[in-house]
Parts: C-alpha cells; structure tokens; sequence
C-alpha cells in the first residue's frame, strides 16, 4: 500500500514538474524580480541601491501617474460593458442563423482577431487618414468637417476602443455563442408553449443561463483593457497632450527610454495589483449578481 502510495506521488510529481518549472522560470522569478527591483534605483540591466519606498513616493506625486490611470479607466468605460453587449447581440443574431451560413458569419466576425495588432492599427491607421482615408467622409457627415482623430484630444481614446472592439470582439462572440448552445432547447419550448414571448424568452431563459459567460467576457476584457499598449503606442504614440497616455506607456518610457528600471517596476507593480484586485472584485460582484 506504501509503495504504490509512493509511485503515485513520483508519478503526479513528474507530470506536474514541467508546468511547475516553467510557471517558476516564466512567472514567478520574474514577478519576484519586479517587486525587489521597484524597492531600488536599478537601471534597465544592471543592479542598483536599495531605496526603500521612494520609488513609490514619487509615483504619488507624479501628475503623469494619474493622467495615465485615469486614461486607463476612461478606456475600461470605453470598452468592457460596449464590447460585452455588441459581442452578446452579434451572438444572438448569428445563432439564430444555420448551416455554412453560420460558418460564414462567425468566420467574418472572427477574422479580425487572428490578425496581430501592426495589421489592425495600419488597417485603421489608413481608413481615418486625414487626407485619404476612406471613412473621412462618415466623419465629415456626422462633425461636420474632416478631423484627425489621432491628433484631437476627444477623439483619440474613443477612436482606440472602437478599433480595439472591432478587433477583439470576435472572440467573445465565440464565447457566448458556446453559452447559447449549452442552453437545452426543452427550455425554449417549454416556455413557447406557455405563451411566452421573444421578450420573455430573454430575459428568462436565456439571460439567466448565459449570465456566467457574462461575467467572464467581462472580467476577461477588464484584464486585457487595463493592459491597453500597442493600439495606442501604434496609433497615436500617447498623445496628444498625454491625452492617450496609459500606465503601459509609462513602464515603457521610465524602463527603455529613460533607463529607470526600478521606477518602472514600481509602476508595472501597481498596475498589476490594480488589475488583480479590480477584476477578483468585479468577477466576485458579477457572481453574487448571478444568484439573485
């Protein structure tokens, strides 16, 4: 009985030992490295001296701190709850279609997300040229006059969100199209027979049921939106005037342009701790939202 105990344990141990070194090598010693690092005057490479806090001191007085977290913040509102909705509502018309018709949809929505992000900000960086691009007109329709969206303050982070919506959508319709699936079709018919209508179909049937996948697209695009970088480093380079300037951008100024290394990992520290806790404690709301 012992020894066969012991075999299974050697054997759990040798198939959990990859996972465990690469998580150690990939993960961990890095996360490990950042925190010691934000506690020093380090450059990029290099060792440096222990200060303590200070790093942390001076983020609290860096306006450039807060205009970067409240551009994150504003991009969140931007992006999550609009992506969520777009992405549920593209879901709902496409299951209702069959057949290679189906295929077809799914795989136009989806397109965009397999294509890397230097593609997709070229593609709009071109479409919303000031002097040639395609959809300067649309804009000119509804402003009244052609705007470079990338140069106007207004503008610029919600022209971001509507590319990166465009972009990344696909994969949610994905994952809410797999909810509705997993919805037994007893449960529709059920409720056709009691006379219920498309309406109540909805909101009683199907929401319910889809309300975990809910919440996980939404703590899903909460993580990745906080992580804003390449779109706007991309397309707009942070301006103007910081107006699109994200806590990303900073950790890549202080570490690569200006050579603080431990600045720059206390910022990366706090935006992790930030993403970690906003997004337990909205997934952890989202839940308690789904049992009532």
């Amino acid at each position: 009985m012992i020894t066969n105990r012991r075999k299974h344990i050697a054997v759990a141990m040798t198939l959990i030992a990859p996972f465990v070194l690469i998580f150690g090598l990939v993960f961990l010693y890095p996360t490990i490295r950042v925190i010691e690092l934000s506690f020093t005057n380090a450059p990029l490479i290099g060792s440096g001296e222990w200060v303590g806090l200070e790093n942390y001191r001076r983020l609290l007085t860096d306006n450039l701190f807060y205009t970067s977290l409240k551009n994150n913040g504003y991009f969140v509102l931007l992006t999550v709850v609009p992506t969520t909705v777009i992405a549920l509502a593209i879901a709902l018309a496409v299951n209702r279609l069959s057949g290679r018709m189906q295929a077809l949809v799914l795989a136009i929505f989806f397109l965009p997300y397999i294509l890397p992000v230097s593609v997709v900000t070229q593609i709009w960086a071109w479409m919303l040229d000031f002097q040639f691009g395609i959809l300067q007109p649309v804009i000119a329709f509804f402003a009244g006059e052609p705007v470079a969206v990338f140069k106007q303050p207004a503008w610029v982070m919600p022209t971001v969100a509507a590319v990166t919506i465009w972009w990344t959508n696909g994969f949610n319709v994905l994952l809410f199209i797999a909810g509705l699936r997993n919805i037994p079709t007893d449960l529709y018919e059920a409720a056709s027979l009691d006379g219920a209508t498309r309406r109540q179909l909805f909101m009683k049937v199907t929401w319910p049921l889809l309300w975990p996948v809910t919440a996980l697209v939404l703590t899903l695009q909460l993580i990745l939106q906080l992580k804003l970088f390449d779109q706007v480093y991309l397309l707009s380079g942070g301006g103007p005037f910081n107006s699109s300037y994200v806590l990303l951008m900073m950790v890549y100024r202080e570490a690569f342009q200006l050579n603080n290394g431990g600045y720059a990992s206390a910022v990366a520290l706090v935006l992790f701790v930030v993403i970690m806790v906003v997004s337990v404690l909205q997934f952890q709301l989202l839940r308690i939202g789904g049992r009532k």
